[in-house]
C-alpha cells in the first residue's frame, strides 16, 4: 500500500480521488481551504487518513501542510495536484485580481505541489507525481480564459519537468490526467460575471469514474498522460488536427452549452479568494445526467512507438501494392 497526498480534497473531484485511494488500502492526506472540511472527509474516510488545511497558492502554507501530514501518516508516495479554481466571465469582464488568483491556484498552486513532492520523493529514490489537467488545456472554450490558461500553464510545466528527470536518469514519475466535464460542486461555487448558472458541458462524468482513472494511473507509472472520457479523447486530437475548426466549433456550442438556465443577477464572488459556507461534497447538481463509467486512453513513448510503427508499416504496404 502507499501514501497518498491529495490537494483540493475537501470536495469534487479531489474528494473523490481521497475516497477512491483510501478503498484500496492506502493512507491518505488530504489538503484544503477550509478546515471544517476536511475535518468532516477525514472522519468519512477512516483511520489512515490526515489532513491538514493549507491554500496551495501560499508554498510556506503548503510546505507545512505536507510537512503535518508527513508527521502522522510519513511522507507521499503518491503526490495528487487536483486543487483549482475558475471564473466564468466574457475575457473583458474578468478583473486582474481575478485572473492572477486563477493563475496562482491553478498553475502556481500545481508547481508548489510539484517542487514540493519532489523535496519529499528525491531523497527517497522513488515516489509518482499526478497532475490533474484537463482537456480545456488542450483546448480552450469561451467564457473561462483563466482557467484554461493556467491548466495550459501546468501542463507545459509538467512536461518541462518530466523531460529534466528523464535526463538526469531520475526513478520519479509524472503523469499528467486530463480530465473531461464532470458532476461537482464547482458550477455552484464558482465566481461568475454572467446572468446564467452554469453547467458542465456534456456528456457529464461522476466524479467517481474519473477519480479510478486517477488510481489507474498510479498502478501504472510509466504513462506520460491519461486522456479520461470520449470527449476529452475529441477536444486533444481535433486540437492537434483542425485547432482552426475547433475554435469555429467552440464558439458556436462552447458559449451557451456552459450554461443551464438564467440566474437572478450576473455577478457571483463564489470561491475565488475563500471557501464557500456550507456542506462539501463530492458530488455537484448533476446527479440525474451523470455518467457512472467512463473509458480513458493512456499514453506513454512505447505505446507512441507501437501505434506510429502500424501506420508505418500500413503506409508501406500500401505503397508497395
Amino acid at each position: 500500500m502507499s501514501t497518498v497526498y491529495v490537494t483540493g480534497a475537501s470536495a469534487g473531484l479531489g474528494r473523490a480521488i481521497a475516497d477512491a485511494f483510501s478503498a484500496r488500502g492506502d493512507a491518505v492526506g488530504i489538503i484544503g481551504r477550509d478546515e471544517e472540511a476536511l475535518a468532516a472527509a477525514a472522519e468519512e474516510l477512516g483511520s489512515r487518513v490526515a489532513w491538514a488545511a493549507a491554500d496551495v497558492a501560499d508554498y510556506q502554507a503548503l510546505e507545512a501542510a505536507a510537512d503535518r501530514i508527513a508527521g502522522e501518516i510519513g511522507p507521499p508516495d503518491v503526490w495528487v495536484n487536483n486543487a483549482m479554481v475558475t471564473v466564468f466571465s466574457p475575457f473583458a469582464d474578468v478583473t486582474p485580481d481575478e485572473f492572477e488568483q486563477v493563475t496562482r491556484v491553478t498553475y502556481l498552486g500545481g508547481v508548489h505541489g510539484l517542487q514540493i513532492a519532489l523535496r519529499a520523493m528525491a531523497p527517497r529514490g522513488h515516489g509518482h507525481m499526478i497532475q490533474i489537467g484537463s482537456a480545456l488545456a488542450y483546448r480552450p472554450i469561451p467564457l473561462q480564459a483563466p482557467y484554461c490558461a493556467a491548466k495550459a500553464a501546468i501542463t507545459a510545466a509538467v512536461d518541462a519537468l518530466r523531460c529534466e528527470l528523464i535526463h538526469d536518469g531520475s526513478p520519479l514519475q509524472l503523469t499528467t490526467v486530463h480530465m473531461p466535464a464532470m458532476n461537482t460542486p464547482q458550477f455552484d461555487w464558482a465566481r461568475r460575471h454572467v446572468a446564467h448558472e452554469p453547467q458542465p458541458m456534456p456528456p457529464i462524468y461522476s466524479p467517481a469514474a474519473c477519480a479510478r482513472a486517477v488510481v489507474h494511473a498510479a498502478r501504472h507509472p510509466e504513462l506520460r498522460e491519461v486522456w479520461v472520457g470520449r470527449s476529452s479523447v475529441q477536444a486533444i486530437l481535433g486540437t492537434r488536427l483542425i485547432p482552426a475548426n475547433m475554435d469555429l466549433l467552440m464558439a458556436k456550442r462552447a458559449y451557451d452549452g456552459q450554461f443551464e438556465r438564467p440566474a437572478e443577477k450576473a455577478d457571483r464572488p463564489g470561491n475565488l479568494f475563500a471557501p464557500v459556507a456550507g456542506a462539501h461534497r463530492a458530488l455537484g447538481r448533476f446527479t440525474d445526467r451523470m455518467r457512472d463509467r467512463v473509458r480513458w486512453i493512456g499514453t506513454s513513448a512505447i505505446r507512441e512507438r507501437v501505434v506510429y510503427g502500424v501506420l508505418a508499416l500500413l503506409v508501406l504496404l500500401l505503397w508497395l501494392d
